[in-house]
């Protein structure tokens, strides 16, 4: 076997590899081997790779090298990467701004949900690479504080989840902003229908790497689907709240979020809620919450829950079942990152037993079918479910809840009156 490339080999800028080494991370992904030298020639990519493949240093130090040595002029970026939410933009930006920093470059996120005035005064002191969202990047063209037309390296992440969540007219819209001859990195988990006229019209000859199956993971990942009473789920589902380890929860509608978050919080269980209608200074407390282990079982909708780019998410929950097979992969995908083991869990009712089976098999999966009920053996042993407390925990209140001075597109820390009951768990170095 060959060894392992290391980030030296494959190119990336001499300032950048000791950043990396004092950040833990030696040893490029495969999908990092497979696509800086190709980006590093200039190569417009293509590339499919599923969460935590480590595709956000396989671009970003691409891009990092790629702009060493070169300075912005005011208000004109020379990068852009640019993904579907605003918790993404931060992860992302969280990611790059060490290492950009490391070689004399700089980033910015520009996100909607925070102040315009901080963006807008580092945009005018020259910024290096750009981290946005669609909205608010246009936003800030339309109102004459930032000219595109400089950029000549653009990052599309997730572009999937961009054309479903309906951004792919005002994407179109940025790529012609940017230089026309310019290089274009575009990742997503599928390669099809919206993504792919988008790959047809501003790609030139991308060089492909497809190193993500189209189905889930039948290697990182258990999958599973519980039959359950309808009077049983709410307890059977508190029970696997109360276990040991990160569990994300999926749940259809925001009220919905609310009511099981609600409930379970009522039985002892720790837990963030996060949807749509939470302002964003709640999201970012919620997840950061969640990221650090203060609460480990978090509840979400399919669109909030997108943004979701946590290590050691354990378990992965569908309370009500997704709508789709390629929601389910989304959802699936927030566990097993990078080669973790993972267990995926569908909760149903046995009338839907034959819908679930069907979605799950149009996912290219083959889970386990068991019939469970509170307190059973096998609910414990696929799940590591337990009793509750049954004493209610309540959300403590937050100083960072209170308006401060803190910078904006940074996590907030929990105030110090969080209490934590579990480890945040160990620490991975990809991104």
């Amino acid at each position: 076997m060959s060894a392992v490339p290391s980030f030296a080999d494959l190119g990336v800028a001499p300032a950048l590899v000791p950043a990396l080494s004092r950040a833990g991370i030696h040893e490029p992904f495969p999908i990092q081997v497979a696509t800086i030298p190709d980006a590093l020639a200039g190569r417009d990519i293509l590339g499919r790779g599923q969460t935590g493949s480590g595709k956000t240093l396989a671009f970003g130090l691409a891009l990092l090298t790629r702009l060493t040595g070169r300075r912005a002029q005011p208000k004109r970026p020379l990068g852009l990467v640019l993904v579907p939410t605003r918790e993404l933009a931060m992860q992302v930006s969280d990611t790059l701004s060490p290492l950009a920093h490391s070689a004399s470059l700089s980033v910015r996120l520009i996100a909607g949900g925070m102040p315009y005035s901080k963006q807008i005064r580092s945009l005018e002191r020259g910024v290096t690479i750009v981290v946005a969202t669609p909205g608010r990047l246009v936003d800030l063209v339309n109102r004459g504080d930032l000219d595109l037309s400089e950029v000549s390296i653009t990052v599309l992440d997730e572009a999937d989840q961009m054309a479903d969540m309906g951004f792919l007219p005002i994407v179109r819209e940025i790529l012609d902003m940017t230089r026309p001859k310019g290089q274009r990195l575009l990742f997503s988990a599928t390669l099809d229908g919206d993504v792919d006229t988008l790959v047809r019209k501003y790609l030139r000859n991308p060089a492909t790497h497809s190193l993500a199956p189209v189905q889930a993971s039948v290697t990182t990942m258990d999958h599973h689907v519980l039959l359950v009473h309808p009077a049983d789920k709410d307890q059977v589902t508190a029970q696997i709240a109360a276990r040991d380890g990160r569990t994300l929860f999926f749940v259809r509608t925001q009220a919905g979020v609310d009511r099981l978050a609600d409930h379970l919080a009522a039985q002892g269980v720790p837990v963030g809620a996060l949807h749509g209608g939470k302002s964003q200074a709640v999201r970012t407390r919620t997840l950061e919450a969640f990221r650090k282990g203060f609460t480990p079982a978090l509840v979400a909708t399919d669109v909030a829950a997108r943004g979701i780019h946590v290590d050691g998410i354990s378990l992965v929950v569908h309370v009500d079942s997704p709508a789709d097979a390629k929601d389910y992969l989304h959802r699936a995908g927030r566990t097993a990152r990078a080669g973790e083991s993972g267990t995926v869990v569908t909760l149903a009712s046995p009338k839907q037993q034959r819908m679930v089976s069907s979605l799950t098999k149009r996912a290219g999966v083959d889970p386990a079918v068991a019939r469970v009920r509170p307190g059973d053996q096998t609910l414990t042993d696929v799940t590591g479910a337990r009793l509750p407390s049954g004493v209610p925990w309540e959300a403590p209140i937050s100083k960072s809840s209170r308006p401060s001075n803190s910078r904006p597109g940074r996590s907030s820390r929990p105030a110090n009156n969080w209490k934590s009951r579990r480890s945040a768990g160990p620490r991975r170095s990809h991104a």
